[in-house]
């Protein structure tokens, strides 16, 4: 019985060191939601009135841009996938994963081919196991993503549908990554960043009662595009991956809350097993100690008499 006993206060202790742990990490991740949120936040309107820029150039003018003109069948896209380089989150990765994975199979039946981008070790992790071709990943900035993160993810997928010879050029770009809605609903949803559509940007304006103002571009809406559109996928990226940021912030601490309320009800069922092994032990302790006195007093009196 006092084995018994040792082992449910070995578990005990074990148990709360781990919910020392996962209360530790609740607590840091709840202090980066706000962080996030607030970056969030920052980036919407630069990356709202550049959108805006855009399409007052591209509707404004008769340039005939490849990263505004839609191809008439198109045969390949890129998909850019937002996962997280840490575990402890939940479903936050997975759910990217299959929104990416359903995007992916959406594609094929259009009769696409589909290049697949991955920012994040857990999405890394996920193709490398089942040895599927990823042309380029980054890691190592998931939590807390920079600007200059987003140029350098920008980058080759800027290129890539600029390209447009067959080997390695898209006709399409998409992202696949995790909306914070609020602190207990994140959402993995995918979005077509390229080419640009300009009928939801307009019926947007139209719902606001906005009109898109025209303008005379110099030296010509050719160039203006050439600078405007690589801005604005760096700047859909970047918001892109702080909402990502901001919901894995929000899953890792939904996870951690939940693991804290676990362990301390382990804790509690642990301590009842303990008490009453420990109860047990103790009335085994009494009658022996009642039979052997009442052995005791049957001995000395059989020796009286």
């Amino acid at each position: 019985m006092g084995a018994q006993l040792r082992v449910y206060k070995r578990r005990i202790q074990a148990v709360t060191a781990t919910k020392k742990i996962t209360k530790a990490m609740e607590m840091i991740a709840a202090s980066r939601i706000v962080k996030a949120q607030r970056k969030v936040a920052a980036s919407q309107p630069y990356a709202t009135e550049l959108t805006r820029a855009v399409t007052a150039v591209a509707t404004g003018s008769d340039a005939n841009h490849p990263l505004t003109t839609e191809v008439e069948t198109p045969t390949r896209a890129a998909v850019l996938l937002i996962t997280s380089d840490r575990g402890l989150a939940g479903g936050y990765s997975s759910n990217a994963i299959k929104a990416a994975e359903r995007l992916r199979e959406r594609l094929a039946s259009e009769g696409k081919e589909v290049d697949t981008y991955i920012v994040g070790r857990k999405g890394v992790a996920y193709y490398g196991f089942r040895e599927r071709k990823v042309v380029d990943s980054w890691t190592g900035f998931t939590d807390n993503p920079a600007y200059s993160d987003a140029k350098r993810i920008a980058a080759p997928l800027i290129e890539a549908i600029q390209n447009e010879t067959a080997e390695g050029g898209v006709d399409e770009l998409h992202i696949v990554f995790t909306e914070f809605v609020s602190m207990m609903t994140q959402n993995a949803v995918d979005a077509r960043m390229l080419p640009l559509s300009f009928d939801e940007v307009a019926g947007e304006s139209t719902r606001k009662g906005e009109i898109l103002p025209l303008f005379e571009f110099e030296p010509s809406a050719e160039d203006v595009l050439d600078a405007l559109l690589p801005r604005y996928v760096e700047s859909r990226i970047y918001n892109a991956l702080l909402q990502a940021a901001a919901s894995e912030h929000a899953a890792r601490r939904r996870a951690m809350k939940s693991a804290t309320d676990n362990a301390g009800d382990l804790i509690k069922s642990l301590s009842r097993l303990a008490n009453a092994a420990r109860q047990a032990e103790i009335t085994q302790e009494i009658s022996e100690i009642v039979g052997g006195a009442s052995a005791l007093a049957d001995a000395t009196a059989g020796s009286d008499k």
